[in-house]
């Protein structure tokens, strides 16, 4: 890869970072930008784009319970809705082929009704970035959001079945075996410690399990899901995942900058692609619609639709097929590239201020509400909460520990992730799921007996998010938070928090603290 490739991303994704938007934006026009300036793709640049995917797919299935896809707002919310989609963007496209209107002139039923399947899909690979970095990843509406994806990556596999006639092997039915290798996983995970061993062994899996697939036939990326999803319930998979977390955001880079090597666009193509991207609001309406009918609260199903409504890379694909077949014209596969490309900016740009918008119009958006609420979704709430620790990781965990030996039954833990939850409760800890982002679970929960609320999440966007909202709910009472870094301090404090404690600096004090008084036990 050569130099000007790092140095343009950097500094596309520094000046995005600065500017308060995700860096994926910033690599996106980098991309653009070295076609534009004569750069030539390498062979390197697709290495990295389908390592990185193949990672993210692996990683999204350590983090992903099969039972998510069974419900009914998953899997009946996927089909529904690229059935509808497909329905109303073909016919679309042929009525304005009907007009003839620049690129759409040629296009007839057959290929306005896959180009519209191309762009139901969303984008795997934008979507999973910006969750991970707000934090969202195991919320209600991440999960719904990402059970989505998987669905329409299962689709995806079909497809490609029947367009590209490649029948999977016979030796597929083997690939069962797999399940009875899970014990040789889990000894394997506990031999190989926590050093470079550990993403080592999630780099074999996840690339053996691509070309696994491979080899019967089935599409490749589905394999590192598929063992992902695996290993999910294994002691060791958070701990992989965050392991492999590193590599996988620096080999996606090189998928961002491949889009912008696609093709230089021409202002007809710039413009058919903005047509293709005046459709996304359908796109969210139609999820939300879906959604709320199938009994998804207004806020879930606002923030999954606004963080869906993008177009995908396998939109892509399906083009490049299209080509290949003669049944669309080449220019095709640039308008599909800006596309994408422009929808990715969308989600960016629009998902960042979702729970403030949502704030807005919250009112409006409950008139779609089904009146009856799904079991996931009636919160337990404690009366008795002297002290809440919201986000039950490693470190909110020891606070709840400690906290537990002096105020015993005073002490509740929350946290977004069901099955977090759920293995806590099991260990008798006094603990309940809930979103802290979400002003309608405070708008119902009575703070007045809580003195003490301890913010242990990690991403500092969401701790802000979630003493703003404390804020708006008018707790006063005290609002304490962690930070990694010096330079969130003063961000926590003008966010409303009262206590700022650095996360390494206490550990670091805990641990001196500890040992002086083991020091002064043995003196005497």
């Amino acid at each position: 890869m050569e130099f000007a490739f790092i140095l343009v991303a950097f500094l596309c994704g520094l000046i995005m970072k600065i500017a308060g938007l995700p860096p994926l934006i910033g690599f996106l026009i980098a991309g653009f930008s070295l076609n534009f300036m004569g750069y030539e793709p390498d062979a390197s640049i697709d290495t990295l784009a389908d390592l990185g995917i193949t990672l993210m797919l692996f990683t999204i299935g350590l983090k992903l319970n099969i039972r998510d896809l069974m419900k009914p707002e998953v899997w009946v919310g996927s089909s529904l809705h690229m059935l509808l989609w497909v329905l109303i963007v073909a016919s679309s496209f042929v009525f304005l082929s009907a007009l003839s209107l620049g690129y759409f002139a040629d296009i007839n039923i057959l290929t306005g009704a896959l180009i519209a399947f191309s762009l139901s899909f969303s984008s795997t690979v934008c979507i999973v970035k910006i969750l991970e970095e707000s934090g969202e990843i195991r919320t209600r509406h991440g999960k719904v959001a990402i059970g989505i994806l998987v669905m329409q990556d299962i689709f995806a596999v079909i497809f490609l079945v029947f367009a590209t006639g490649k029948i999977p092997s016979i030796w597929a039915v083997l690939l069962l075996l797999l399940l009875l290798a899970k014990p040789i996983w889990s000894i394997l995970l506990e031999k190989a410690g926590h050093g470079e061993l550990l993403p080592l062994m999630g780099f074999l899996i996840a690339i053996g399990g691509y070309e696994l697939f491979e080899l019967v036939g089935i599409k490749g990326d589905l394999g590192a899901l598929i063992l992902g999803m695996l290993l999910a319930n294994q002691t060791k998979a958070a701990e992989l995942s965050k392991s492999l977390m590193s590599f996988k955001d620096l080999f996606l880079i090189g998928f961002f900058l491949s889009i912008g090597f696609t093709a230089l666009p021409t202002l007809e193509m710039l413009l058919t692609a903005l047509l293709l991207c005046c459709l996304i609001p359908l796109k969210f309406g139609l999820f939300f619609s879906i959604f709320t009918r199938l009994r998804l609260r207004a806020r879930t199903s606002y923030l999954a639709s606004l963080v869906l409504g993008n177009y995908s890379e396998f939109g892509l694909i399906v083009v490049a097929l299209l080509v290949n077949e003669n049944l669309v014209e080449k220019h095709w596969l640039v308008v599909l590239a800006l596309a994408v490309s422009i929808s990715f900016l969308f989600t960016g740009f629009g998902y960042r201020s979702s729970h403030q918008q949502y704030n807005r119009i919250k009112n409006r958006l409950k008139n779609y509400e089904h009146p009856v609420r799904l079991k996931e979704d009636v919160y337990n709430l404690p009366n008795n909460a002297r002290v809440l620790i919201i986000g039950m990781g490693r470190v909110g965990k020891g606070a709840y520990r400690a906290l537990e030996n002096v105020l015993k039954e005073q002490v509740w833990g929350m946290d977004a992730d069901p099955n977090r939850i759920r293995k806590m409760k099991k260990l008798d800890m006094q603990v309940f799921v809930g979103d802290g982002e979400d002003v309608d679970f405070w708008e119902n929960f009575d703070l007045r007996q809580t003195d003490i609320i301890m913010l242990a999440v990690p991403a500092v966007e969401d701790i802000s998010n979630i003493t703003q909202q404390l804020r708006n709910a008018n707790y006063q009472g005290t609002v304490a938070s962690i930070a990694r870094y010096e330079d969130e301090i003063e961000l926590l404090q003008k966010a409303g928090a009262d206590k700022v404690f650095n996360f390494f600096t206490e550990a670091g004090t805990g641990f001196a603290e500890e040992s002086l008084q083991m020091l002064s036990l043995s003196t005497k």
